[in-house]
């Protein structure tokens, strides 16, 4: 298994989008993404790393309280990563389960698609 790809993956879920941290979160966005990654939502598509950030700030702020887990391990296959989540409050069972697939080039994600099934909304 590649084991960058695998970081990358972690990195994602974890420290971006786990991160309450807004300095910590900006830290490893830098770090995981390429300058112009393409991010594919189910409900929109995010252009560049700015944007990226400004859509993580939003989704941290929508569910504050809610924690993302990895649902099993990562896989690989050459350059593309997967790996399943769990999100829901902290402490809870998952109120949403998902996927975040990404294309992985030079040490940095260049596109990530996110796939969810359940409801997100806050309760």
């Amino acid at each position: 298994m590649n084991s960058a790809v695998a970081d990358l993956m972690r990195r994602n879920l974890l420290d971006v989008f786990n991160e309450p941290d807004p300095g910590r979160r900006n830290a490893a966005i830098a770090q995981t993404y390429a300058q112009d990654v393409v991010w594919h939502e189910p409900d929109r598509v995010v252009r560049g790393r700015e944007a990226l950030v400004q859509r993580a700030t939003e989704l941290r702020a929508q569910t504050p309280d809610w924690v993302f887990e990895p649902d099993g391990p990562v896989s690989v296959n050459d350059d593309l990563g997967h790996l399943g989540f769990r999100f829901g409050p902290a402490g809870q069972p998952p109120v949403a389960t998902g996927m975040d697939i990404a294309h992985c080039k030079d040490g940095v994600i260049v596109e990530l698609y996110t796939f969810v099934g359940g409801s997100i909304r806050p309760s």
